[in-house]
């Protein structure tokens, strides 16, 4: 069992590298396996594997967003005076009215 679904593998994998080659890329993909699939037959493979890529590619969206909100600067009104405003906008900070402070 182990010897075939070694040669299964190695047989999709061959095919989406082939293609990955002449299209000069250096790095496959779930997509590319997807299409290895289909081309060699496997389509009921390829729905399944397509609908675990995309679960996963929404995790995956899910979590990064998740973390931007939770690493997202916090605004803070530090209340300077218009002195001081225009020295940091002298420095480069156009909007000095809220500094932006990370939280972690």
């Amino acid at each position: 069992m182990q010897e075939c679904v070694t040669e299964f593998i190695s047989f999709v994998t061959g095919e989406a590298s082939a293609k990955c080659f002449k299209e000069k890329r250096k790095i496959v993909n779930g997509d590319d396996i997807c299409w290895a699939l289909v081309t060699l037959g496997f389509d009921e493979y390829a729905e399944a594997l397509k609908r675990y890529l995309r679960k996963h590619r929404e995790a995956e969206e899910e979590r990064v967003n998740h973390n931007k909100v939770k690493d997202a600067p916090v605004l803070v009104n530090l209340g300077l005076n218009s002195m001081e405003k225009r020295e940091y906008r002298n420095m480069g900070c156009q909007n000095i009215e809220k500094i932006m402070v990370m939280i972690k």
